[in-house]
């Protein structure tokens, strides 16, 4: 069987993410179009970067496999996580309003992203209304998270945070076509105390009370929810704080 040709390889037409990051419902015209925003991929290799704080800010870029994380630095130089990124999901957007991105975007694992000039991105948005009316979701979807964020730090208690994060976590594989109920973490325990305002102790010590609670299976970087019932209740608790 002949190989898949290159043209068709970066086509958004043919990608399984295709609803998660770009319109869908498009013309057959429009949808070529679209294709043709894609210019190249790229492969960032775990622990790489695909930008760094006060790089230039040229081009959005599509995750198509793996996951990211972006941070920042503190006054005290400490990285500081400010999000998760995973397949069908854009990152770049923060680099808008000064034409420098002001985070890094850091691979946790070997990963792959398409990229989309900027420019050629805005001009796309002008002609064609679909894709204009996603990118302003895409920001929508960017500010709610960030409120979530903010929601769960400044009212939840650790335990709260962890269970919280986690869910939020499957949801999103979920949407993906994994499973709902278990997930392997691809970000350290340090990471995710970063972004939840907790020490890599406390993230260790309540991951440990939860599983000692019958309510995860913890088997180093592999959760499994375990109590539906909680489950039910951390996810009250994130509608709440989002």
């Amino acid at each position: 069987m002949s190989a898949t040709p290159p043209r068709m390889q970066l086509a958004c037409s043919a990608c399984n993410l295709r609803d998660l990051c770009m319109p869908s419902g498009l013309a057959a015209a429009d949808m070529a179009r679209l294709d043709g925003l894609i210019t190249s991929r790229r492969t960032v290799k775990r622990r790489a970067a695909l930008y760094r704080r006060g790089d230039p800010f040229t081009a959005l870029y599509a995750v198509r496999s793996g996951i990211f994380k972006s941070c920042q630095q503190s006054e005290g130089g400490a990285e500081l996580v400010t999000g998760f990124h995973m397949a069908g999901e854009i990152l770049g957007m923060e680099g808008i309003d000064q034409d420098l991105h002001t985070c890094d975007a850091v691979a946790l694992e070997d990963a792959e992203v398409c990229v989309m000039p900027f420019d050629a991105v805005c001009q796309l948005a002008r002609e064609i209304p679909g894709v204009q009316r996603q990118l302003h979701r895409i920001m929508s979807r960017e500010i709610v998270r960030d409120h979530g964020v903010m929601q769960l730090l400044a009212n939840m208690r650790a335990e709260e945070r962890v269970a919280s994060f986690l869910l939020n976590l499957l949801q999103r594989l979920q949407a993906r076509g994994f499973s709902g109920s278990e997930l392997v973490l691809r970000m350290s325990r340090q990471d995710i105390g970063s972004f939840l305002g907790l020490t890599l102790e406390t993230v260790s010590r309540t991951l440990s009370k939860l599983a000692a609670d019958g309510l995860l299976e913890v088997q180093h970087r592999h959760i499994r929810i375990l109590d539906s019932e909680a489950r039910r209740r951390w996810q009250r608790q994130l509608d709440a704080a989002t």
